[in-house]
């Protein structure tokens, strides 16, 4: 299927002509000028859905990362499980509005609620697991959802190394007590804790409107 994209301006000028104003020459040369037809097909939208959907959780990741990391710098590992339960959403939020999409981290092993998987999102980490657990190569996803009007992108996190075990490792031997005291208190339904390197942590999930994607192309 082909996909035509008429720049906003001609619908301005449309509406414009309609009401009985007249648009002077000049104006419809500069929108010849600068209009260019695009002819899309799903597998280019797709493609660059997928392009997108990376660069936005890869953007995501680094925020939150980088300010974990000054976090615990400047407060330890029990500050930084603060400074998660106030700033975690508000980063992604953040994101979210600056490129007109929806992004979450989701879980079955979550940490804060709002981080439960739907249903679709359930069944992409089911398998995220299964690969993970099978030493499979987990590869981004990006489905159609909403009567194809949007995708769904998705990606998995995996524990890269032992700084993240001061939150998510075993209680018994790489969680400080101190630590532990703050996650039960935040976190009282908290499912989090008990990883190890390598293991699936959970995974992004961007929400992406096709006509976002055709905007941007």
């Amino acid at each position: 299927m082909k996909y035509v994209i008429l720049p906003v301006l001609i619908l301005f000028l449309m509406s414009s002509c309609g009401s009985g104003e007249r648009v002077s020459k000049d104006v419809f040369d500069d929108v010849n000028e600068a209009m260019e037809v695009k002819k899309l097909n799903e597998a280019e939208i797709y493609e660059a859905a997928m392009i997108w959907g990376d660069s936005i959780s890869t953007e995501a990741q680094k925020q939150l990362i980088g300010q974990l990391q000054n976090a615990i710098a400047e407060k330890g590992v029990p500050g930084a499980i603060e400074f998660c339960n106030v700033q975690a959403l508000p980063i992604l939020e953040e994101v979210s509005q600056k490129y007109e999409v929806e992004v979450r981290r989701v879980s079955n092993r979550y940490r804060n609620p709002v981080d439960q998987p739907s249903e679709m999102e359930q069944r992409i980490l089911e398998t995220y697991e299964y690969n993970v657990e099978n030493e499979l190569e987990s590869t981004p996803n990006l489905q159609k959802i909403d009567d194809g009007e949007a995708y769904l992108y998705s990606k998995a996190i995996v524990i890269p190394g032992g700084l993240c075990l001061n939150c998510h490792g075993d209680p018994q031997k790489d969680i400080s007590e101190e630590t532990l005291e703050k996650i039960n208190s935040l976190y009282p339904q908290d499912k989090a804790t008990g990883h190890k390197i390598g293991d699936l942590r959970g995974m992004w999930s961007v929400k992406i409107q096709k006509s976002e994607v055709v905007k941007r192309m």
